[in-house]
């Protein structure tokens, strides 16, 4: 995450691809791998939506997302480094808040994980249409479903050494684009073009006013989701306290590769031109001779994001054996079949239960499914976000300047989320990922009558 962004199990297994031991990362390994591992389909079509609906100002949501980014990463980085733990952000809400935090935190990570995971299939789905453009989005997830099903059912060990590969190809088909895109203003290539170019008045850098670029900002900081798996391999540094110059560089990093890209796609191209039925890049230079671009980067962004979206199902599967084992799901969840590789059966039944929601919604809304699910995913994900804030502020001592970064960071998460009410267009999205919220609530207003009896018959 990418988006997803796919950064959970891409990342997870990233680090067992590479078999680093613990302690054993240097800082700015741990800040290559964050930017492998964070840039997703959510970026490469979903920051289409982003520029829809607000223009070039996109530049701007992306630059704000990646400070209240990196505010959550810096205090995930401190929680981690002062008290190491396997289950991280969902530990540490436990510790804040009690156990209804850690439950709901876990459960809220495994529900915006599967709606990453249908943002994916959706994405790769469109795509392919790219070629296939009369094979409805439906027949495209199922078959991008059940492959990656079946590479989960036939073992990780091959797949999970690719990985690292996957993420060169993604972040190489940006740079990539960034050089092309900039011999094309420089007058370098030819092409039947006039660019906009740089926004001259606030009414051209902003011009669905204000509220589109509130309803943007959603976008942007989906494209940065992954970021508290960073901080859950910052337990691998060698020197823990190493963890916010990492952050600091990765984010770094990739603000100057998504601002670049983005800035030259919305000046080379009219912002009503672009659909999120197509990579934003792909339309930027839709209008030039290069007959190879567009076929060669759709296709390394569909086998980086099936890459992703596969690793992220082995991400999901292992994430609910881990709420299980816990407690706080049921047992039958942590059973793992040793005749299959130790695999957690009915883990993964459930995780693809989630995909098979995914194909059926592609199916009936397959105009409107991407711009959904995308939005309640990233909703999903700040909402992790808003839990890695709140207990940082009530475990850690925090100084009066880190007190005011925490309420900035709050302030940019509560203004993505509710910017999504005021855009039509993927205001659905925000009553998908309300109605996971109230499910999640609902079980654990049940589970905490069982936890207190639990406590009674203890005590």
């Amino acid at each position: 995450m990418n988006e997803h962004n796919s950064s959970l199990g891409e990342c997870a297994a990233s680090g067992k691809g590479s078999e680093q031991e613990e302690g054993s990362l240097k800082w700015w390994q741990l800040s290559l791998i964050g930017v492998g591992c964070t840039i997703g389909t959510g970026y490469f079509l979903g920051s289409s939506i982003g520029i829809k609906v607000t223009g070039p100002s996109i530049v701007l949501s992306f630059i704000l997302a990646a400070i209240g980014t990196y505010i959550v990463f810096r205090l995930l980085a401190k929680m981690t480094a002062e008290d190491p733990q396997d289950g991280s952000f969902c530990y540490y809400a436990k510790q804040a808040y009690g156990r209804w935090a850690g439950f709901s935190c876990g459960w809220n990570y495994w529900s915006s994980n599967i709606l990453i995971m249908g943002s994916q299939l959706t994405a790769l789905s469109i795509l392919s249409q790219f070629w296939f453009e009369n094979i409805p989005l439906w027949v495209f997830a199922s078959g991008y479903g059940l492959l990656s099903i079946c590479v989960v059912l036939l073992g990780t060990k091959g797949f999970d050494k690719a990985e690292d590969l996957f993420a060169i190809i993604k972040t190489a088909a940006i740079i990539m684009f960034i050089i092309i895109a900039a011999a094309a203003v420089f007058g370098w290539i030819e092409g039947d073009m006039k660019h906009p170019g740089i926004p001259k008045s606030m009414g051209a850098f902003f011009p669905e006013g204000f509220r589109g670029f509130w309803a943007s900002l959603i976008y942007a900081f989906y494209a940065y989701g992954g970021i508290e798996v960073i901080g859950l391999m910052a337990v691998r540094l060698k020197n823990k306290e190493d963890a916010p110059k990492s952050g600091s560089i990765m984010l770094i990093l990739l603000m100057i590769v998504y601002v670049l890209s983005l800035g030259f796609a919305v000046t080379m191209v009219g912002y009503e031109v672009f659909s999120e039925q197509e990579s934003p890049f792909v339309t930027a230079l839709a209008k030039y001779d290069l007959a190879f671009f567009p076929h060669v980067f759709n296709g390394a962004i569909i086998i980086a994001g099936f890459s992703a979206m596969t690793a992220a199902l082995f991400g999901v599967t292992t994430l609910l054996v881990t709420i299980a084992e816990e407690g706080d799901a049921p047992k039958l969840f942590a059973k793992k079949i040793k005749k299959h590789r130790d695999l957690p059966l009915a883990s993964l039944g459930l995780a693809t239960v989630g995909l098979i929601a995914s194909i059926i919604t592609a199916l009936l809304l397959p105009g409107k499914i991407y711009e959904y699910v995308t939005t309640a995913a990233g909703i999903l994900l700040l909402c992790n976000w808003l839990f890695i804030i709140l207990s940082a502020l009530k475990i850690l001592e925090t100084s009066f300047l880190e007190k005011l970064s925490s309420a900035l960071g709050l302030i940019l998460i509560v203004a993505a989320v509710s910017g999504t009410l005021v855009e039509k267009s993927i205001r659905n999205g925000f009553f998908v990922s309300l109605s996971f919220i109230a499910v999640i609530a609902v079980v654990c207003l049940w589970m905490k009558k069982r936890w207190r009896k639990e406590e009674s018959q203890g005590g």
